[in-house]
């Protein structure tokens, strides 16, 4: 995130990234967006983000909820900025007042000895506002820890400008005469993934900027950093957090990248096999005998790279209810949606669409009938067993329905037993009353219905 840039800018920014990773099939995690943003954000959010990390759980802190407390932190920041103002005409003043300054730190410079923490001088380090705060382990400075440390994790961001330190380069190739950019090799030595052309990029910020050490000691500063699409064993395949670096000789893919990201290399032999984060093998790359390295040739997936388009067309067609792409352009033509792009007609079938508009047959109702009079046909069921059980430690209900009155009876009971009692207790109670006969029972054939003790009684009343 730059210094200049909004909160909500950065976020959109971020938001578009993420989509389109995700189509094409990269699996990202909240909790990973959030760490990202984490160490991506300037300097002048260390407050916020620091009350961020200790009150709140950052494996459950969704992304909407960490902008949110940004955006506010950044108004807030807005609101205050006549504090500029008034530190400017404090300068005026130190100005002023310089030559007693200088008198004042020479009479007081003894007095105390630099702060650990802070190195300022004529500071005790128990009166250090930073005294307390946690300190990194990475690089020493306070209000932070080593895992969100920003110079540690740099080569890890995908939206952090990188301007500062160097990432370390130990291959060196003497082929000076390859004319080929499809070739890759692995390398250990190597801290992040390195391409040497611009145009097997598929979407690269310029913006980024840091030193890379090559293997005789020069020092080149890279030219951006982005993604590339490879054609893989298993399909299409992206390569994320690549450095553009064009002294290079050849393609570098850094193993320990690899490794961060979920993929498995087994070297074996003179070949190594690689394994992406669900234990699939991708890729088989031979050892080069002459100079005994790992090269993959993808230039068929970068070609094809080159050529892919983000398709959005089903996206915004289940975006609107699977609208049909005709009508979405028009509304695209008349500008009635905002951020719509002009689809492409597209001849493959939805599924979706297919499913929605099948005929269904009929339901027959040929089998179906109601009763006619008090008693021919009663309905039942159990519910239970419920989390709650009643003051008499009732945990299930039994219920029973007239087809004709619609009548209800309600029935509590501790335990699926104790049904077949229940029924001979209400056929009592209901034949008692109207003068019927109960002619058919329906249930759910549950086997608190379908036991042989039950069957028998029913069989012995002439009840279905």
């Amino acid at each position: 995130m730059k210094e200049s840039e909004t909160v909500k800018d950065y976020y959109s920014k971020i938001k578009e990234i993420v989509n389109q990773m995700r189509a094409y099939g990269e699996n990202i995690l909240d909790k990973k967006i959030v760490e990202k943003i984490i160490i991506s954000v300037p300097r002048k959010y260390d407050p916020i983000m620091t009350t961020i990390e200790q009150i709140k759980d950052l494996s459950t802190l969704s992304v909407t909820e960490l902008m949110g407390s940004l955006e506010a932190y950044e108004q807030r920041l807005n609101r205050h900025d006549e504090d500029s103002i008034e530190n400017a005409f404090q300068s005026k003043l130190k100005l002023r007042n310089k030559d007693n300054s200088r008198n004042f730190s020479r009479n007081y410079q003894n007095e105390y000895p630099p702060c650990d923490i802070c190195k300022r001088t004529n500071l005790a380090e128990k009166d250090c506002r930073y005294h307390g705060k946690p300190q990194c382990r990475h690089c020493n400075k306070v209000r932070h820890v080593k895992k969100y440390c920003r110079n540690k994790n740099k080569h890890q961001a995908n939206f952090a400008e990188e301007k500062n330190g160097e990432q370390h380069l130990f291959y060196a190739t003497q082929d000076s005469n390859s004319e080929t950019s499809g070739n890759w090799y692995l390398d250990s030595g190597c801290s992040n993934h390195m391409a040497k052309d611009a145009s097997i990029f598929k979407d690269i910020d310029e913006s980024v900027k840091v030193k890379v050490r090559m293997g005789n000691d020069t020092v080149v500063e890279s030219k951006g950093k982005g993604t590339v699409m490879v054609e893989t064993k298993k399909g299409m395949r992206l390569i994320t957090d690549v450095i553009l670096v064009p002294n290079l000789k050849e393609n570098l893919l850094s193993i320990g990248q690899m490794m961060e990201k979920g993929y498995t290399l087994h070297f074996e032999g003179d070949s190594c096999k690689i394994y992406d984060n669900k234990k699939l093998e991708i890729g088989r790359v031979k050892m080069e005998k002459r100079n005994r390295s790992f090269p993959i040739s993808l230039r068929q997936g970068l070609n094809f790279a080159m050529k892919a388009e983000v398709d959005d067309s089903w996206l915004w067609h289940q975006r609107f209810g699977h609208f049909n792409t005709h009508a979405l352009n028009l509304l695209y033509k008349k500008n009635m949606m905002r951020d719509l792009p002009c689809l492409k007609e597209n001849s493959e079938a939805c599924e979706g669409c297919f499913l929605g508009k099948q005929h269904r047959l009929p339901f027959s109702t040929g089998k179906a009938w109601s009763a006619k009079d008090l008693l021919e046909l009663i309905h039942t069921n159990i519910c239970g067993p419920m989390r709650a059980s009643s003051f008499h430690n009732n945990r299930y209900f039994i219920l029973f329905i007239d087809d004709f009155s619609r009548m209800t009876w309600v029935y509590f009971i501790k335990a699926k037993s104790e049904v077949f009692g229940i029924f001979k207790k209400f056929k009592t109670l209901v034949e008692k009353q109207s003068g019927k006969k109960i002619k058919v029972l329906r249930s759910d054939r549950g086997k608190e219905y379908t036991s042989h003790e039950f069957d028998k009684f029913c069989e012995d009343e002439g009840i279905e």
